[in-house]
């Protein structure tokens, strides 16, 4: 591993790594970062290396199993929308 510090452009307080991965998910990696809305390669695998260091929260089996439910309910056309259901009650928003 390279600890090569402040790099140009990278700003101070900065160190470089190098990294080894497999040919494909460096492929991956350059077909989605900018689809996702990041300017660099080296900024979308920051922001990757955060979140392992502090993972964002993440939905339980239960609630995944709910949304499900929900979606087939949906597809079944067994749920109405809040307009729909307000409209039919009489409410204002």
């Amino acid at each position: 591993m390279s600890t090569d510090t402040n790099d140009a452009g990278e700003g101070n307080g900065t160190s470089k790594i190098d990294v080894r991965v497999p040919d494909q998910l460096l492929e991956a990696i350059d077909k989605e970062y900018e689809r996702r809305g990041y300017t660099s390669r080296s900024e979308a695998i920051r922001d990757a290396l955060r979140d392992w260091i502090d993972p964002p929260e993440r939905l339980s089996e239960e609630v995944l199993d709910a949304l499900e439910d929900s979606r087939e309910q949906r597809e079944r056309g067994e749920t109405h929308s809040a307009d729909d259901v307000r409209e039919r009650l009489g409410l204002d928003e």
